[in-house]
């Protein structure tokens, strides 16, 4: 099963008490099905594990992570994102009581107008859902528009809302880069979602021609595709599945040598990266959503036993509280008309109704579990039209809460300073370097890596704090947190060492030129050890090479050739 983790509507055992008056067959869901239907070994691939997915599968047997694909070379990791602030974005849009209040009724297509009953406020998780406002997509455009560059080769997709909100962005974005740009093709920026012209052709436009340089998409572009060369991550719409959050963090990972990409960036709105990142799986209370509210009604007048009564109630709540966002007007008008109070205090009386009194209370309103169950019948909900006029704040990158790129500079070298003794490979670096491995350098990896620090974000605080954009590698943040090296750009280093490797004796013409493809590897890897040369991804094996080889090449002094060159990298310049 590819995509495995899409068993969405999974079956669970039932409890003893679920067992005594509901049947196995509610819970069992066609996905399970299919799975107990043949008689095989089932595997389960997917690269967004969830919680349901072991519940399926069972735990799983092999596990690679997007951290170790970035460690590992083989994925593109992303710089810390950069959190756009705006006046709106932080304060929120609000109307006091009294003010005029324009809505959007959309399945009408009409703009009606009324006053604030009491003070409205809408939070930047419901920009351009629940409310349209046209001056936070401009404010973010504007600023967009100097960070991207509509003729380069790097691609930018951009998460929308809803389709009309991808129709307005595409035309705020136009008008932006025009402003600083001066000229703009007009296919440079495009809209792609299911209501598009031909989808797929656009989306194929995307991945194989220069135009579109910029997508705007809503839920299309999300999964299934892969186009190298997006290099750029935009978010203007909040999601609240992590599956979809990795789904869409992984539309940039790919790597793309022919464009030079070694990171690629995330402009962040909403917020959401940050509302996500440490998300956790939750189990919901009605682990069965296709349960009718008729059902839970009518159980809720057979049931015998307060445990079970108890159930069913927190059942029908906790499946209310989502339905009354969505109830239509005249679902709404049915509603308080049969169960006599507002939505609101019908939770609220729910729960406080003694559990022996509710058979009698539902028996009373037979009617509530049909109108709860009607599909939507009447308009839409309302959309919020601002006319609020916003302004730029900052942007800022994300090194974690209320952190600056200098905190985290300093968070590095505190921890090197005093974790040394307890990392192997943090010893060898720092005193002899020309002993480390590759096996020990991505041990290394990992443990920074679970203390949140990497190469890309050391690079780019480096870069906020200093404005010096120094392509520098991990061995070299650790050597100047601990030591006081200077930071040197690794490209730099590696070719310092070559030249001083290379001028030290005589060397034959085929040793020269495997001591460049050595120092070529070295910038590319980091560190070439014993193993590298064996290994069939590198070059040198490919290209003929390998240990044996290659040290017979060196008059069997080929080991002593390699602890030499990786320490002269790690020399002070003369």
């Amino acid at each position: 099963m590819d995509e495995c983790h899409r068993g969405y509507l999974l079956d669970r055992e039932l409890s003893d008490t679920e067992m005594s008056f509901r049947s196995y067959d509610d819970y069992i869901s066609k996905y399970r099905r299919v799975l107990d239907y043949f008689d095989a070994v089932k595997i389960g691939l997917t690269a967004t594990p969830a919680l349901h997915t072991t519940e399926i599968f069972g735990p799983p047997i092999y596990t690679y992570s997007y951290r170790e694909a970035v460690i590992d070379g083989h994925l593109i990791d992303h710089e810390p994102p950069v959190t756009i602030k705006t006046e709106l974005s932080e304060n929120g849009i609000v109307w006091k009581k009294g003010e005029d209040v324009q809505v959007y009724k959309n399945k009408e297509g009409e703009i009606e107008l009324f006053k604030a009953p009491d003070e409205i406020k809408i939070e930047v998780d419901n920009f351009n859902k629940k409310v349209i406002t046209k001056s936070f997509n401009e404010v973010v455009c504007d600023y967009l528009a100097g960070e991207l560059d509509p003729a380069s080769r790097k691609k930018t997709l951009i998460f929308c809302a809803t389709d009309a909100h991808a129709d307005l962005v595409v035309d705020l974005l136009k008008k932006a880069f025009v402003k600083v740009w001066g000229t703009v093709d007009d296919d440079a920026v495009i809209k792609i979602t299911g209501a598009a012209d031909k989808p797929l052709k656009l989306l194929r436009r995307y991945k194989n021609e220069r135009n579109p340089n910029v997508a705007v998409t809503v839920d299309l572009l999300t999964t299934g595709i892969d186009v190298p060369e997006i290099c750029n991550l935009v978010f203007l719409r909040r999601v609240n599945s992590r599956i979809l959050f990795d789904q869409m963090l992984g539309r940039a990972t790919r790597q793309c040598d022919d464009i030079g990409k070694d990171t690629f960036r995330i402009y962040d709105a909403v917020r959401l990266y940050e509302a996500l990142q440490n998300m956790t799986d939750m189990k919901p209370v009605v682990v069965d959503p296709t349960i009718s509210f008729t059902q839970l009604a009518k159980e809720l007048t057979t049931v015998s036993t307060e445990e079970a009564r108890t159930l069913v109630r927190d059942q029908f709540i906790s499946k209310f509280q989502r339905k009354k966002r969505h109830l239509s007007e005249r679902a709404a008008s049915d509603f308080e008309a049969q169960a006599g109070m507002a939505p609101d205090e019908f939770v609220k009386h729910l729960q406080k109704m003694p559990l022996d009194e509710l058979a009698a209370w539902f028996l009373g309103h037979q009617d509530l579990g049909e109108i709860l169950d009607r599909k939507s019948d009447g308009p839409s909900n309302p959309v919020f039209v601002s006319g609020h006029e916003d302004k730029f704040i900052a942007a800022e990158r994300g090194y974690g809460a209320g952190k600056k790129p200098e905190d985290y500079l300093q968070e590095f070298k505190t921890f090197i300073q005093t974790q040394g003794n307890k990392l192997p490979a943090l010893i060898t670096i720092v005193t002899r370097p020309r002993e480390l491995t590759r096996t020990q350098l991505r041990e290394l990896h990992y443990a920074l890596d679970k203390a949140g620090f990497s190469e890309t974000r050391l690079n780019a605080a480096w870069k906020e704090t200093t404005n010096q954009e120094i392509a520098a590698r991990i061995i070299g943040y650790i050597r100047q947190a601990a030591l006081g090296d200077p930071l040197v750009p690794y490209d730099q280093r590696v070719e310092q060492a070559l030249s001083t490797i290379l001028s030290s004796r005589a060397w034959t013409t085929p040793q020269r030129d495997w001591l460049k493809k050595l120092a070529a590897q070295t910038k590319a890897n980091t560190l070439v050890d014993r193993a590298a040369l064996d290994d069939p991804a590198l070059i040198f094996k490919r290209e003929g090479g390998g240990f044996t080889r290659l040290n017979k090449l060196f008059d069997g002094q080929l080991q002593q050739v390699l602890e030499n060159f990786n320490d002269t990298v790690w020399k002070p310049a003369a």
